[in-house]
């Protein structure tokens, strides 16, 4: 009879334990990022940008990635375009043969990477916003940036980032 009362405190533990492992391979499933460490007033900044980005961005629906962070955001699937807001100054901004373009009022520091996907980081706002576009997602040119732009210029104001 002993072994009865023990019995139904396994299946408990067991189900717990399925449930546990079903929720961490569907995280598996979500893009990554690493997520920025930004100082307090540009942290500010980058919690206004995460309340007004748009849902939907070259109509892909918001998938944002793993670890869960107001300064990561994504869009699509695999492989999906991520943004990361409070990202340090680039190098290559220092370089004044860099490629840059302005979308729609705002200024971006372009560079392709050698996976031909492209990195694009805002210039002249209080805080750097990078947004990668993967290879598969380049087709539609800089679409994701004319998506961006709005909730940009209304979350970050031009200026110097520190």
């Amino acid at each position: 009879m002993n072994s009865f009362r023990h019995r139904p405190f396994g299946l408990p533990v067991l189900a717990v334990l399925m449930i546990a492992a079903a929720g961490c391979s569907s995280a598996d499933d979500a893009p990554s990022a690493a997520v920025p460490s930004p100082g307090g007033a540009v942290a500010t900044l980058c919690d206004r940008l995460d309340r007004v980005l748009p849902t939907k961005v070259d109509k892909l629906g918001r998938q944002d990635p793993e670890p869960a962070s107001p300064l990561t955001a994504g869009w699509g699937g695999d492989p999906a375009i991520i943004l990361r807001c409070g990202v340090e100054r680039p190098a290559k901004m220092a370089d004044a043969e860099a490629d840059g373009v302005d979308v729609n009022g705002v200024g971006w520091l372009l560079e392709q990477e050698s996976d031909n996907s492209f990195r694009f980081t805002t210039t002249l706002r209080k805080a750097y916003v990078e947004v990668t576009i993967p290879a598969g997602r380049t087709a539609d040119g800089m679409a994701p940036l004319v998506s961006l732009a709005p909730a940009i210029k209304k979350a970050i104001p031009e200026g110097i980032a520190d």
